[in-house]
């Protein structure tokens, strides 16, 4: 029996105090597929309450404990795998291959890191006669996003778990079946009661309630940088920690000493990746000022590769956008790079030729942008590639660094120790050399608007605890 009209709250499956419901859109067709309860502030009282009678006994568990349940949370995902990865593409139009070997792999590869993480991890330390313990920190509102869904989910509730903390989560409304699929994993992995609890709803009237509810201890937000900082703002007003992974424009430096055709190449998949829907794509591409009509030739080439079409379809490179909403942002925006004069290298507003219905976005490049362009200064959120000049590193650097987010960027060099004191001198919060494969021991958050905290393996579960110094504990 589907579970898509319910609410996971204390270890059970429940209606919605309030019956309400929501269409959830398959973006490849424009057309409804299910239906979602959407909760009110009733539901995450529940919630709430339920996250927080389970959490004295659940943060007094041993390290052993929560280990072998997450271990069974993460056998019982690989179970599931396939149902995730189906569910992920329907929802927010992950071609299938993607989403069973990015994004349910994300998942998966987040759990795992989280498992190895705590058993290496130390919850207290001597420092002379006072002993220093890290507790869990309470009942953790946690709201994700979309674009990456189990990639998130997964980037919180595991560490919340680890820590010793009980937690309420709230998907993003627009691709939930995941999020739900998710919960019946947690459900069938032995969970106990209250530990795990999931509202599905809107912003204002669940992921706010949750920010502000004076039994929630902490928030851990990813989404816009807007939304975060409503978020923020609501979460003040009684003192909770708040963890956010935000926007980004991050940009992706090619050196002159790179292997050109390489990193052009790799820089435009990596744009263009998951649709360009990823809060870290490098889609800002700084190239030597004498080599840029050199980098749009291998750009265009690189960009007309992604076959766009149904994601249901094994050999699909590129899906749709996730909405309507979206779809007209990016279409706005690349009218926006022609009309302040941009050179628009491939693609361009519309669907592609071969569609008429769905999401789709054309991949498209523009060149010769400038600094302080619209299209070099918002966060486009789909598959277009700035690419901008630059003099010397000097120039390059100033260029990377002039926007108000510093989540990711990128450096491409044949040099490691060019590469590294370039990398040095970029305000993010993660920067990247040559490509590497996806580290998810690597700490992952943003400088600047692009949020605060850490994810990703130890990072996290450092920031689901409180540090307490008992002073005088003894020899």
């Amino acid at each position: 029996m589907s579970n898509h009209l319910k609410f996971f709250i204390d270890g059970k499956w429940v209606d919605p105090v309030t019956p309400a419901t929501l269409d959830v859109i398959d973006p490849s067709t424009e057309e409804a597929y299910t239906k979602i309860s959407v909760g009110s502030k009733a539901d995450v009282d529940k919630a709430v309450a339920a996250a927080r009678a389970a959490f004295p006994s659940f943060s007094q568990t041993t390290k052993a404990e929560r280990l072998k349940l997450l271990k069974r949370i993460l056998e019982v995902y690989n179970e599931r795998y396939e149902d995730i990865a189906q569910a992920v593409s329907q929802e927010n139009g992950s071609p299938i291959t993607w989403a069973r070997e990015a994004q349910a792999w994300a998942g998966r590869a987040h759990m795992e890191a989280t498992i190895k993480a705590l058993e290496d991890y130390e919850f207290s330390e001597r420092r002379g006669s006072t002993m220093v313990v890290k507790e869990p920190i309470g009942v953790c509102a946690l709201i994700t996003p979309w674009n990456w869904p189990l990639n998130q989910i997964v980037c919180k509730v595991a560490p919340a778990i680890a820590a010793g903390c009980t937690v309420v989560l709230k998907p993003s409304e627009i691709a939930p079946i995941s999020g739900i699929v998710f919960s019946e994993v947690m459900e069938a992995a032995g969970t106990p009661k209250g530990v795990y609890n999931m509202v599905n709803g809107n912003g204002p009237d669940v992921g706010q309630i949750m920010a502000g509810h004076p039994d929630v201890d902490m928030v851990s937000f990813t989404g816009s940088t807007r939304a975060g900082i409503i978020v923020a703002q609501t979460a003040a007003q009684t003192v909770k920690r708040v963890a956010q992974e935000l926007g980004g424009k991050s940009a992706n430096i090619v050196l002159s000493d790179a292997d050109f055709e390489t990193a052009v190449k790799k820089g435009v998949e990596g744009c263009f990746g998951n649709s360009g829907q990823s809060c870290d794509a490098p889609t800002r591409m700084l190239v030597p000022a004498a080599r840029h009509d050199e980098a749009l030739a291998i750009a265009k080439q690189a960009a007309e590769a992604h076959n766009v079409g149904d994601p249901r379809s094994e050999d699909t490179k590129l899906g749709p956008v996730v909405s309507d909403i979206q779809f007209d942002k990016i279409q706005r925006l690349i009218e926006a790079g022609i009309k302040e004069g941009a050179t628009l290298v491939t693609g361009g507003p519309g669907r592609p030729e071969h569609l008429n219905r769905g999401y789709y976005v054309r991949p498209t490049v523009f060149g010769h942008v400038k600094p302080g362009m619209t299209i070099e200064k918002e966060e486009i959120f789909g598959p277009v590639l700035s690419v901008i000049s630059y003099d010397d590193d000097d120039d390059a650097v100033k260029i990377a660094n002039d926007t108000v987010y510093g989540l990711a960027a990128y450096v491409q060099s044949q040099d490691i120790e060019h590469a590294r004191k370039v990398a040095a001198r970029l305000r993010a919060g993660q920067v990247s050399i040559n490509y590497p494969e996806w580290d998810t021991f690597a700490p992952f958050g943003g400088y600047k608007q692009s949020g605060n905290g850490r994810e990703y393996a130890d990072w996290a579960i450092h920031d689901f605890l409180e540090i307490k110094g008992i002073i005088g504990y003894g020899s």
